[in-house]
């Protein structure tokens, strides 16, 4: 049996009025119509012998344009999707502007997409139903690191 493809990403946060999380919106064709529960973490494969946090820090700037913000970051554990992925993730402070966002790019039949098509801060309640299902554990564990006792989404 294959060994798992693995993913590490950045789940930015600020804290104004309580937490909010940055996720992001997958672009391409596959996602143009899908909002609840396709948004994700900032992500993307680690390469053969990388090391979780310098695909994450590699990730996070390729998707973004920007730079991935310095720390410290908190460590949330990994996930394992529907796909078999396995998603490292790890939480950084930082006040981004999703204005400002300039996506890296992949082709797809010929044409160009952005790799996300849109960035936004959202609570963590709104953010656990935007997110895949399996990454919204990172949005609790981020509560838990932080001592917020923020509530938990009902999941079947």
């Amino acid at each position: 049996m294959s060994e798992a493809v693995r993913s590490a990403g950045l789940l930015p946060y600020r804290l104004r009025n309580g937490l909010e999380v940055l996720i992001a919106h997958p672009g391409g064709p596959y996602f143009s119509r899908a909002d609840m529960a396709a948004w994700s973490v900032i992500k993307g494969e680690i390469d053969p012998g990388e090391d979780p946090e310098a695909a994450a820090a590699r990730e996070f700037t390729e998707e973004t344009g920007w730079p991935a913000p310095p720390g410290p970051w908190i460590p949330l554990g990994e996930t394992r999707l529907k796909s078999g992925k396995v998603v490292i993730a790890y939480a950084v402070e930082a006040d981004l502007d999703p204005d400002t966002l300039t996506p890296g790019t992949f082709t797809f039949h010929g044409r160009e997409y952005p790799e996300i098509d849109r960035v936004s801060w959202f609570a963590p309640e709104e953010a656990v139903r935007r997110l895949n299902p399996a990454q919204a554990v990172f949005v609790e564990r981020l509560a838990a690191a932080l001592g917020l006792n923020e509530p938990k989404e009902e999941r079947p």
